[in-house]
């Protein structure tokens, strides 16, 4: 049975998921808005990083989550500024499920900032959900966030790191993550970036460094689309389709770039549709 996401729902005992439940301190209670997708069907993947982020951690985050589009894949993030609200909002013009876990309740009026609170309505709008262990009107406090962090951790699959700086809180969610036997991806970044410091370090000691969507879907189970599209025998047209979409772009764009004519490429794209090579969302063609 779905749950309504515009009421809120007291989860405890054998209701909290098994892999909060084995954490060294587990829940005592959670509060729920929205529907977790089924732990069976999906992998959970917690995306952190800097709230001072850069340019650079701000563009890798959106790419690598982009490139996640079509796979059973749920995003949890800290519905904090910075990096994770630009992952929440990634996985949304991504078509994927995301999960919000402020380290505060969950009554609109104790998120913050105020932007945050109105991007937590748009994931609830978007068949995702919100969680936490405090009460729904708890306010943020700084003691809240290590306490919130080892839930994102414990609900994941594997935790992916795309900037923290050398004294990081993010640093703490990274060893979490070992701690819990989980997987941890970071993002290589410049070496002489203050944003990247931490990060850089985490990989010397064996996180694994992940530079593409591709590397994210190997590493988490998932055979990716370019090895898919080595055993399909593709048309010529439908070849050089595939080659411009190493991103999703318009129809339009595709037009202009394939040097076919309107007819044909939008012909074209049907028939590639109907394959299952391709899909639209919100207006962008992504391969499927």
């Amino acid at each position: 049975m779905l749950q309504s996401p515009t009421l809120m729902y007291k989860i405890t005992g054998e209701d909290i998921p098994a892999r909060l439940r084995e954490l060294p301190q587990p829940p005592k209670a959670l509060y729920l808005r929205g529907e977790l997708p089924a732990f069976a069907d999906y992998k959970y993947l917690t995306v952190v990083g800097s709230r001072r982020f850069s340019n650079y951690g701000k563009d890798a985050c959106e790419k690598l989550l982009n490139g996640l589009a079509g796979y059973p894949i749920v995003i949890v993030s800290g519905l904090a500024l910075g990096i994770d609200a630009i992952a929440h909002r990634a996985a949304l013009r991504a078509g994927l499920p995301t999960v919000g876990m402020p380290g505060s309740g969950l009554d609109p009026g104790v998120i913050a900032p105020r932007t945050n609170a109105l991007l937590a309505e748009e994931i609830l709008k978007s068949s995702g959900a919100l969680l936490s262990e405090y009460e729904p009107k708890a306010r943020v406090y700084p003691s809240n966030f290590p306490e919130r962090n080892r839930l994102m951790v414990g609900l994941s699959d594997a935790v992916l790191i795309i900037e923290a700086g050398e004294r990081s809180g993010t640093l703490i969610t990274a060893r979490m993550a070992t701690d819990y036997n989980r997987d941890l991806y970071v993002v290589p970044g410049p070496i002489f970036s203050p944003h990247c410091a931490g990060s850089n370090r985490f990989m010397k000691e064996g996180a694994m460094p992940v530079c593409s969507s591709d590397d994210l879907l190997t590493e988490l189970g998932f055979e990716t689309k370019k090895n898919a599209q080595r055993s399909f025998d593709f048309s010529d047209t439908e070849q050089l389709i595939v080659d411009l979409l190493h991103e999703p772009c318009s129809r339009d764009a595709l037009i202009r770039e394939s040097g076919l004519s309107a007819q044909e490429c939008t012909t074209l794209l049907v028939a590639m549709e109907i394959k299952g090579l391709i899909r639209e969302h919100m207006g962008e063609i992504h391969l499927a």
